[in-house]
């Protein structure tokens, strides 16, 4: 790991550390450390730090800012890449949008309603990375990024890039081909949003985070939602019907605002959340023969 990290940083791949504790990355403030984290300096950076990998043939992690994540209290081994600056770029023609795979998705959200552009407001209230959400196919409020992408580039496991349209990208609820089939890290997105009326546009985005404000524990560290939608059936409301709101183990608690939210009470481990999901998935399984998923990404030793 010590020769590794040398060469990341002879190679001007971007910012290294190693044995960083992950849970300063996370929302949900959980988390061991890191062998080796890097912050890439722009796309040659990612490119430039994944030849390295495959070099020394060790394991890598991919992150953005760090929502949608339960990470190991023995944190993860091998190489972070966590996409932040140096993929944060923006380019904004007419409805046309270019935007780095680090670029915040609360930020874009705002500053594209502000323009007056519509497709994006479902997002006012998503903590996470336009890379994540490209990945994982984010989405609220009946809308999600399948609705707006023309294309993504992508870097895949062997070192080569590709732009992939959105029906390559094989998107379904919460899901993508690189979670499925192709595993690779999405370096931008290209996307295709509306013209509308500018006040309208900024008023349906300030609901959506009123009502993710009034709904939802933000402030306390979290990871989102932490389980999918077992359709038709809402997996909050599973929890709620069940008792469970409120239900704490070691410091990690259901939110009593929202039954599909466990915070970060206090000192929570990732051991405290995970015997924590596993009793609700109990527990909803024995009282309506549900199989409930999890929805947060669940990584690390």
């Amino acid at each position: 790991m010590e020769q590794l990290a040398r060469e990341l940083l002879e190679a001007n791949a971007g910012k290294v550390t190693q044995n960083e504790r992950l849970a300063q990355h996370t929302t949900m403030k959980i988390g061991g450390p890191a062998d080796i984290m890097i912050i890439p300096n722009g796309i040659e950076g990612v490119r430039k730090t994944l030849e390295l990998v495959k070099k020394y043939n060790t394991v890598w992690t991919i992150i953005g800012r760090g929502s949608n994540l339960l990470v190991s209290d023995k944190g993860i081994e091998g190489v972070v890449i966590k996409l932040g600056e140096g993929l944060d770029h923006l380019e904004i023609e007419g409805t046309k949008v270019r935007v780095g795979g680090g670029y915040s998705l609360i930020k874009l959200a705002t500053l594209l309603s502000r323009q007056g552009l519509t497709g994006l407001e479902f997002a006012g209230g998503i903590p996470g990375s336009v890379g994540g959400a490209v990945y994982m196919n984010a989405g609220a409020h009946k809308s999600d990024m399948s609705e707006i992408l023309v294309r993504a580039h992508i870097l895949f496991a062997d070192g080569t890039m590709e732009w992939l349209t959105n029906e390559e990208m094989e998107f379904s609820y919460r899901t993508s081909v690189l979670q499925k089939k192709r595993p690779g890290i999405v370096l931008e997105a290209e996307l295709e949003l509306q013209e509308g009326n500018r006040e309208e546009v900024i008023a349906l985005m300030q609901k959506n985070k009123d009502y993710r404000r009034d709904t939802q524990p933000w402030n306390f560290p979290c990871a989102g939602s932490i389980f999918r939608n077992p359709l038709p059936n809402y997996a909050g409301n599973l929890v709620e019907r069940a008792g469970l709101k409120g239900y704490q183990i070691g410091g990690a608690k259901i939110s009593e605002m929202h039954g599909n939210f466990i915070v970060n009470a206090g000192n929570a481990t990732a051991q405290d959340v995970l015997d924590l999901i596993s009793h609700v998935k109990q527990i909803i399984k024995e009282q309506f023969d549900v199989e409930m998923q999890t929805e947060v990404e669940i990584i690390g030793k």
